[in-house]
This record gives C-alpha cells, sequence and structure tokens, in this order.
C-alpha cells in the first residue's frame, strides 16, 4: 500500500504523473470554466485538483469504491467531472464517463453492463435520478456534494497502482446501435501523451469542443498533466461568439472544431476585431473540410490548419501537418502519427497496394486493451471481463485494430477516407462509399452541407440519395435540375455508378451531440419523406 508515489520514480501511472506535477508546478491552471453571462470564472490548479481529488477518494472509498470496481461520471464538461474522474484513479478504479445527452436506453444498457459502485450525476441535468434511467447505477453522488467532500483527508492509504491496470472504459457513439465500451489502461495513456503531436507544447492553453467522456479527454489526462496544458472548458451549449470571446479572453493557444464550428466562428461579425495572438495552431476534422474553408482559417486566424483522425477504439490515428497543402488538409486526413502503424487491408486481411480502397486497421499501444464485457460478478465486483468476442472481431493478436472505415493511401502515405462499413451500401453489385461521394458533391457551388445515404431499390438493390443544404436559392425553382448537375458532378470525379439517384433537400441536416452527421436519424427523416 501506498499513499503517494515515490519521489523521483519514473511514473507509471497518471496519478503518479498528476502527484509529481502538483509538488513541483502546483500552481499551473489545470482546468477553466470561462465566465459566461451567469456564472464567473473558476479555475483549478494542479495542486488543487491533486488535493480535491484526494479528498473525494475518501468518501468513495467510503461508499465501496475499490481496485476493480466501476465508478459512472454522468456530468457535463466540467472541473467537477475531472476532480470524480482523478478520485477514482487513485483508488484504482475504472471511470465509465457517460455523456449526460445520451438516451435513457444508451444509458441504461451501460448501467446494465457496468453496474457501477456509485454514480457521480449532475443535480440539474437529472432531478429524478432515483427513478430514471433505469439500471443498476449504486449508490448517489450528486455533483453539490463534490465541493465538500474534496475538503477531507482522504483515505489513509491508497492501494497500490500498476501501469496495466484498466482506468477507464469509453464509449462509442452509438449510432448503429447501442454503446460498446473501449477499456484504456494507464499504459494506454502513457502512449497516448507519446503520440499527441503537434497539438501539444508545453504550457499549452487548449479549447476543445470535445465533451470530457470521449476519448478525445479521457484519454489524454497523461499528456495534459505531463506538459503543463490548461483545458479551458467550452461553454455549453456551443456557440460560435461564446468560443470566440474564450480564445481571445483565455489566451488560447491551441483551438479545435468540426469544420461547421469553424464556419461559425469565422462569419461572426466580431471575429475582426478579436485578439487571437495567442493562437498558434487550429485542429478540425470529424467531417469533410472544404479548402475554401481550410484557406479562409489559415489566413484570417493566421496559424497552421491540421486535421485528426482516429476512432474511439484506437485513441491515435493519423493527422496532417503544420506545412501540408491546404488541399491535404481538405481531402486527406493525415498521416499516421508518431507511435501509430497503419494498414489497409481487404477482406482477407491482406494489405491493399496504394490507390486501391481498403479497410483501415491500426497499431499502436494506445490502442484498447478490450471492449467491455462487465465486471466479475455483480455490483463492485473486482476485475474487468472483457467481451472476447466482440474484442477478438476488431483486434488481432499481433495489436492490429479493424476500424470500422474504409479509405485509400496516396502517393505520399496520406489517407483519404471513403466511408464508414456500416455506411457502405451496394447499388446494383458495385459498393458505394459515401463519404467520397459526399466529398465531390461538396464542391457544387449551391451545396452547403451534404450526406449520402443509400435506401432499398426494387431493381438495383440500393441506389444513392443525396441529402443537401443549399445556400441562397436561385430562380423560382431552386431545385430544377439540381440532381442532373449533381449526377454530371461525380460522374465526371468518380465511377457512373456513384453518382446520387435521389435528391432531397432539407434546411439542415440532423447532427449528434459531436456535430457531427447523424445518419440514423437522417434514415428516420427519409422514411418520413419518401417512405419506408
Amino acid at each position: 500500500m501506498q499513499t503517494v508515489p515515490t519521489a523521483g520514480k519514473t511514473p507509471e501511472t497518471v496519478v503518479d504523473v498528476l502527484v509529481a506535477a502538483a509538488r513541483t508546478r502546483g500552481g499551473h491552471e489545470a482546468y477553466v470554466e470561462p465566465a459566461t453571462a451567469t456564472t464567473p470564472r473558476r479555475s483549478v490548479s494542479l495542486d488543487e485538483w491533486d488535493r480535491a481529488s484526494s479528498g473525494l477518494a475518501g468518501r468513495l472509498q467510503m461508499l465501496g469504491v475499490g481496485p476493480g470496481t466501476v465508478v459512472a461520471v454522468v456530468l457535463p464538461s466540467s472541473i467537477d467531472y475531472m476532480v470524480a474522474y482523478a478520485a477514482a484513479l487513485k483508488l484504482g478504479a475504472v471511470t465509465s464517463g457517460i455523456n449526460p445527452r445520451l438516451g435513457e436506453a444508451e444509458m441504461s444498457s451501460i448501467a446494465a453492463r457496468t453496474r457501477p459502485v456509485v454514480t457521480v450525476v449532475d443535480d440539474e441535468l437529472f432531478p429524478l435520478w432515483g427513478s430514471s434511467p433505469a439500471g443498476p447505477w449504486g449508490t448517489t453522488l450528486w455533483r453539490s456534494e463534490i465541493a465538500r467532500w474534496s475538503d477531507g483527508p482522504g483515505p489513509a492509504e491508497f492501494p497500490r497502482l500498476e501501469a496495466d491496470d484498466p482506468v477507464a472504459v469509453v464509449w462509442t457513439s452509438g449510432t448503429t446501435g447501442l454503446p460498446k465500451g473501449a477499456v484504456f489502461s494507464h499504459r494506454s495513456l502513457a502512449a497516448v501523451a507519446d503520440g499527441t503531436d503537434v497539438l501539444s507544447e508545453p504550457g499549452d492553453r487548449r479549447l476543445s469542443p470535445l465533451p470530457f467522456a470521449h476519448v478525445g479527454s479521457m484519454t489524454r489526462t497523461w499528456d495534459e498533466i505531463a506538459n503543463g496544458i490548461t483545458t479551458v472548458i467550452t461553454p455549453t451549449p456551443w456557440r460560435a461568439a461564446d468560443a470566440l470571446a474564450v480564445m481571445e479572453t483565455e489566451r488560447i493557444t491551441v483551438a479545435q472544431g468540426v469544420p461547421t464550428q469553424w464556419a461559425l466562428v469565422l462569419a461572426r461579425d466580431e471575429f475582426a476585431s478579436s485578439d487571437l495572438s495567442a493562437l498558434r495552431i487550429a485542429g478540425t476534422g470529424a467531417s469533410r473540410v472544404p479548402p475554401e474553408l481550410v484557406a479562409e482559417m489559415r489566413e484570417r486566424l493566421g496559424v497552421p490548419v491540421v486535421v485528426r483522425y482516429t476512432s474511439t477504439e484506437a485513441s491515435l490515428g493519423t493527422g496532417t501537418r503544420p506545412g501540408d497543402p491546404d488541399e491535404a488538409v481538405a481531402v486527406t486526413v493525415g498521416q499516421a502519427v508518431p507511435g501509430v502503424e497503419m494498414r489497409l487491408v481487404d477482406d482477407d486481411g491482406d494489405e491493399v497496394a496504394t490507390g486501391e480502397v481498403g479497410r483501415v486497421t491500426l497499431r499502436s499501444p494506445a490502442v484498447m486493451t478490450g471492449y467491455w464485457g462487465g465486471p466479475l460478478t455483480g455490483v463492485g465486483a473486482d476485475g474487468v471481463v472483457y467481451d472476447r468476442e466482440a474484442t477478438d472481431a476488431v483486434l488481432d493478436g499481433d495489436g492490429w485494430l479493424t476500424t470500422g472505415d474504409f479509405g485509400y493511401l496516396d502517393s505520399d502515405d496520406r489517407l483519404h477516407l471513403v466511408g464508414r462499413a456500416n455506411e457502405l451500401f451496394i447499388r446494383g453489385g458495385y459498393n458505394v462509399y459515401p463519404a467520397e461521394v459526399e466529398g465531390v458533391i461538396g464542391e457544387h457551388p449551391r451545396v452547403t452541407q451534404v450526406a449520402v445515404v443509400g435506401r432499398p431499390d426494387p431493381v438495383l438493390g440500393e441506389v444513392g440519395v443525396a441529402v443537401v443544404v443549399l445556400g441562397d436559392p436561385a430562380g423560382p425553382d431552386p431545385y430544377d435540375g439540381l440532381l442532373e448537375e449533381l449526377r454530371s458532378l461525380v460522374r465526371a470525379n468518380l465511377a457512373d455508378y456513384k453518382a446520387p439517384d435521389r435528391l432531397v433537400v432539407v434546411d439542415a441536416l440532423p447532427l449528434t451531440s459531436m456535430m457531427k452527421v447523424d445518419k440514423r436519424a437522417l434514415m428516420l427523416l427519409l422514411d418520413e419523406r419518401m417512405g419506408a
């Protein structure tokens, strides 16, 4: 048993890194909740975070939390979220971060599989938590109680932790079914820190719209502590005006957002008068980035623009680099980042040639240890049981992770994504990957947003439907001839069978909580518009 890591030892766990950082640069800000119209600015330094998490760990231990047990955290991105996460880390527990925006069925499924000893819940988000959502949630610890227990003395002793101990289960989006939980260890988080690349420099002040339950936050803790990075929490709900104000007042050096968010930020009237001189790099991804937006971002922000790609299970993947041409940032997701190997393979697992479409596979020490299967027995059981069937389906014995994405490599080894396995449709016997069709249609001057999906067809099996959002309508019938224009554009760039057969114009595309196009909601919309 030990209370703190041995002074001067090589860190093996996130707790080692936090305790050491609290000792050597304790006054450095770790997290900031910016001031809003209704709340004052709030921050926590490294030593305050360390002390608060130890105090809360004392309360969690009293409630039965220990090595291998589960603590569910159902909170918005906040200092309180990270205090709860660090408290669970110190006790050797596994944190199940849950985005409060998940649906009731998704949450209930997570509870049934993890059976947490304690669930930390936001008072305002879930005033009736005792009855909904359903599931074995263990003891409820309200967010309003965290400050009280954070002042406590903490446990007399902390358990001894090992590098391979599991620390977090991160849930996939669940857009095509119930979420799966990717498990990560201390060793995984150390590997992430080694591969974070240009988005992390010592002393950075980072603004990211990712919810803390996302893999982009849950697995970055080691990196952020070791590099003295201050995470500035984006106010929710996200608004372009708030993001721009925070970038200025908090002297943000690294800002990240999906293309839609960046377009809205650049469109703000006050952008021209905002002082963003602290910014050193801008990150984007999650969907296609129009070349003109890349050029505008680079010119008006005055910093390099980079794209990042990964999956929940991989944690690290690919990225473009500062200095890459705008076209590479717009149409590729870059090369494998440091520490990551990438191969594109066919259905037999054989590597495909440059330029040929294959399934993206990744290998690195940052890859998940497996999919969550549950604790050994009952609420609070020690240890983790993996869903071996689900894990083996994507992670082989050599450490190669098969993602759900298809793509191809160009002559510079940059990855071009063409679609996800669960979005692929077969038109007349030919595979169509929606992402590459969307990339072409997005070049049409009247199209501001596009999503392509497959729909049943009695003759061809499936056909492509282009769902688009238009800019200013032109003429008395803004849709007249547009489908043929889009079909001609696609045929000029891709195989003719990839041209969409139908067109649906909407005011806005449905988005997930991560501001990606929600293909499941889109299919329901098409059921209403076109018939099932």
